[in-house]
């Protein structure tokens, strides 16, 4: 049976002050006893990821990052690599969030090299996908989710996906209020299953965990996780509060 993940993305929100105020108020409110039926990731700026590091060690909540370059290192100014993630250290990458293939430009191809520099650096990764409102009023949304799972990690081997985790994202319910009702999350979630049971194995699709993103909050968080196929949620505005993100571990 798959573990539930939580993920908050806290995005470029806070500085660091705010930042290690935050996490100790998230620290207090998520209960010892749900992180054994839950595991929890935090992906913080890169501003605070020491620290966090330092904060966060045997808490059982596992430090990730929100992206890293897809090449190992190099004339690539503003840009972190993998291995300096691996050196803060941290455990976890974000991959193809929607905003970064919206205002940055990431094709799939750079992100399945993405995809493969993390893992190779021994990150794990949350590859992410969705289609946009455009997108999904036009019908083409399974075209795009089918898409953006095949060129991006296609390439994978069984053992590389089991440090994979995936995170569909509605690019129309992010930050706008709007969420997918539970069923139309879950459709593009079995959906996804069996793009990945094409790309790799029956077993891999029954082994990797799908989160959901997409103003995930406490009251609906409850509904989406019952979802045969969904396995938690990407969090991002609820993620910056700590009650909330606590309620959503909760549910």
């Amino acid at each position: 049976m798959r573990k539930r993940l939580v993920a908050g993305n806290w995005k470029m929100n806070t500085d660091l002050n705010d930042g290690f105020k935050l996490l100790k108020e998230i620290l207090h409110n998520v209960r010892e006893p749900e992180l054994k039926d839950c595991d929890v990731h935090i992906y913080a700026p890169f501003t605070h990821l020491k620290i966090f590091h330092n904060s966060l060690n045997g808490s059982g909540i596992t430090l990730g990052a929100q992206n890293c370059h897809h090449k190992e290192g190099g004339a690539y100014t503003g840009e972190v690599s993998a291995q300096m993630l691996t050196s803060v250290p941290v455990e976890s990458v974000l991959v193809g969030h929607s905003e970064r293939r919206a205002y940055c430009g990431e094709t799939n191809e750079i992100l399945a090299e993405k995809v493969t520099t993390a893992l190779a650096n021994g990150l794990n990764v949350i590859y992410c996908y969705g289609e946009t409102l455009e997108e999904r009023e036009s019908d083409q949304h399974f075209d795009v989710v089918k898409s953006q799972i095949e060129e991006g990690t296609a390439h994978l081997t069984e053992e590389q996906w089991a440090k994979v985790t995936l995170a569909y994202e509605p690019v129309w319910a992010i930050g706008t209020g709007k969420t997918a009702s539970a069923e139309q999350a879950q459709e593009i979630h079995a959906y996804s299953r069996k793009v990945l049971e094409g790309i790799s194995s029956a077993s891999v699709a029954q082994n990797t965990r799908i989160l959901y993103g997409g103003s995930v909050k406490p009251n609906n968080a409850g509904e989406l996780f019952s979802m045969e196929d969904i396995d938690g949620g990407l969090i991002g505005g609820a993620a910056l509060n700590a009650e909330s993100f606590a309620g959503i571990i909760t549910a």
